[in-house]
């Protein structure tokens, strides 16, 4: 299936759900609500090492509540961090599948039971692989600030994220989710890493904003949607894991600067520290606040819209309840 039918898939689901599909919410804060221990280097990528069953519980749970869209555990996940746990290059690629295909099986399983109940309110969902920032593998906060240093070149973005999308491309997931994107350079270099391995796969891009005007960088998110707007590769483009209040007017934003579907998965609120790797006290989005917002951001002109870090299948049952009443 090339490009031009695997987009009409997703086309057709925001267009079967009205104009926006509900995409899952916080990966991690669900693991970590079953006990998973995840403060690590490879953050929620390291229950593919140690508990891939919870993982396809944690897809279950985000379809049972609504989602029209799961996204894969790969976010940290790369091949380098793998090999540095003392993992071979086979091994670590091999955990780069499983991460698809335990989306995919939980997918499946759950379709196989929800179509065959008379008047079931859920689309069968799509699979997006997820493909974290270069400062998510560098594990130090840089995906909040955009700093990569000035030896970090498009080239070198190029190579970090080549083998992984080979990877995860290979897989067979029907989406490619760039996420926490910090900067133009890295935004550049995902597009064009799209066309140079001629993948068949539409993708979004997700830059997260710390200030709710432009990118990390600094960058004016008209500079970083330049080479995306370009490209035939990106159906979408969007935030992901910046403060709900922003997403109101990075929307309208958005809605100015490109024609393409615009992608919102806000976390709740809280604050990450990067350096400390703990979340600090701040102004919060309850379950109640997504599902007042979440029409308010379709009728802004959000095509898809799910939560990020510390978001729950409770949260991603509230937007879905509000966008399916509506």
């Amino acid at each position: 299936m090339g490009l031009e039918k695997k987009s009409a898939l997703l086309e057709d689901l925001i267009k079967k759900c009205g104009g926006c599909a509900v995409v899952d919410g916080g990966f991690a804060t669900q693991l970590e609500i079953h006990g998973a221990a995840i403060n690590d280097p490879l953050w929620s990528a390291v229950s593919l090492i140690k508990n891939p069953e919870l993982i396809k519980r944690v897809h279950m749970e985000y379809l049972e509540a609504g989602a029209d869209i799961v996204v894969t555990s790969s976010y940290q996940a790369t091949i380098p961090g793998f090999v540095s746990r003392g993992l071979s290059v086979e091994e670590s690629e091999s955990l780069l599948q499983k991460s698809v295909n335990l989306a995919v099986e939980a997918r499946d399983k759950f379709w196989d039971k929800v179509s065959k109940i008379t008047g079931h309110s859920y689309n069968r969902a799509l699979v997006a692989a997820s493909i974290g920032s270069y400062g998510a593998y560098l594990a130090d906060g840089s995906e909040y600030s955009g700093n990569y240093g000035e030896n970090v070149n498009l080239d070198k973005l190029k190579d970090f994220h080549r083998r992984r999308l080979q990877v995860l491309v290979e897989a067979g997931p029907d989406l490619l989710a760039f996420e926490t994107i910090p900067n133009k350079l890295e935004a550049q270099a995902c597009a064009e890493l799209l066309e140079e391995e001629n993948v068949q796969i539409p993708a979004w891009i997700c830059f997260t904003s710390v200030d709710g005007e432009k990118a990390p960088s600094g960058e004016s998110f008209e500079e970083c949607l330049e080479p995306l707007n370009k490209s035939d590769n990106i159906y979408a483009v969007g935030i992901n894991c910046a403060p709900p209040q922003f997403i109101e007017s990075l929307i309208s934003k958005f809605a100015k600067l490109t024609k393409k579907a615009i992608v919102v998965y806000p976390n709740s609120g809280e604050v990450w520290d990067g350096k400390a790797k703990q979340w600090l006290p701040s102004q919060c989005f309850g379950d109640d606040e997504f599902e007042m917002f979440a029409t308010k951001w379709r009728d802004l002109g959000a095509n898809l819209i799910g939560g990020c870090c510390r978001t729950t299948p409770s949260t991603i049952k509230a937007i879905s309840r509000d966008l399916k009443r509506r």
